[in-house]
């Protein structure tokens, strides 16, 4: 039995910089991650079935998942298909039962279900003893979305191509993040829909990302008004009243708001606690679905 922690992203810096041949798209950003995490629990799963056809019993390795969030459908999650991809790839024919504690905002920019899925990767390489490497689960992860490479690594990571070339920045100094998710309703295909709503004005060269990959080496250059994301030119038509979230924000004292990957989260990055705290409390005190983070 195994424990692993799936952390949460934001996107210091999100460039779209063309469409590619293969219908994806060219990006260049700095992730994050912070220690707003779900955690999984691995078992293995072995079950003991009499056959009438041979008359004996027969020991069968199945793959379970529960999720303390009702919402959580694992058909439509990337974790079953991370589970289902290991196994045909390694040709293994163990089982498991994995347990979700699911805290990270579910459909909301942050990464979360690409975070579950790497964590099922590496969980299960440790519990069925595969000893696939990291360049192998790399591939993997690559195969199931742009975010999950990211998350085997973690940290503070230059992200390039379609998510799959990853290089590790020094670390941003220590800041704390405070998130507000508004209580939108799932829009589906909402990436696609973000990437499709991009006119060739909003693509850029990456010079942002540069700024701040620059800003990240120099330790202390990096400041709130380097962060990027080009969604913002589009995701507010896709969210109405996303707007009113974010004046809102910012009356409650929030600076240098930014969209949560494809949103509709929000955060701020802060370099103090005491204000991080405040600003948290006074979200909470309006009644609006919140959290308070920190860098790692």
């Amino acid at each position: 039995m195994a424990d692993i922690k799936a952390l949460a992203k934001i996107n210091l810096t999100l460039e779209v910089l063309a469409e590619r041949p293969d219908g994806f798209h060219e990006i260049r950003s700095v992730i994050q991650t912070i220690d707003l995490c779900d955690t999984l629990r691995f078992r293995s799963n072995r079950q003991l079935r009499f056959s009438y056809d041979d008359l004996r019993f027969r020991s069968e390795r199945q793959l379970s998942f529960i999720c303390d969030n009702p919402d959580f459908i694992v058909e439509e999650s990337l974790v079953s298909k991370a589970a289902a991809m290991l196994q045909e790839a390694s040709g293994s024919a163990e089982g498991a039962t994995i347990e979700i504690k699911k805290r990270i905002p579910m459909v909301a920019g942050l990464g979360g279900d690409s975070s579950d899925a790497a964590a099922v990767l590496s969980g299960l390489n440790k519990l069925w003893k595969l000893r696939l490497s990291p360049l192998e689960l790399l591939e993997l992860a690559s195969r199931l979305g742009s975010d999950v490479p990211f998350f085997l690594y973690g940290g503070t990571v230059l992200v390039e191509g379609r998510g799959e070339k990853l290089k590790a920045l020094p670390p941003l100094p220590r800041r704390w993040v405070v998130l507000l998710v508004p209580p939108f309703s799932r829009v589906k295909g909402k990436t696609t829909k973000l990437y499709a709503g991009l006119k060739p004005g909003h693509y850029t060269d990456g010079q942002i990302t540069e700024k701040m990959v620059k800003a990240l080496h120099d330790k202390r250059g990096f400041k709130p008004s380097l962060l990027f994301n080009t969604f913002e030119n589009v995701a507010f038509d896709l969210f109405p009243k996303l707007k009113i979230y974010r004046d809102h924000f910012i009356k409650l004292g929030a600076y240098n708001v930014h969209l949560a990957g494809s949103g509709p989260a929000l955060f701020a990055v802060l370099d103090d606690k005491f204000q991080a705290e405040n600003l948290y409390a006074r979200c909470q005190l309006q009644g609006l679905e919140c959290y308070l983070a920190e860098t790692l």
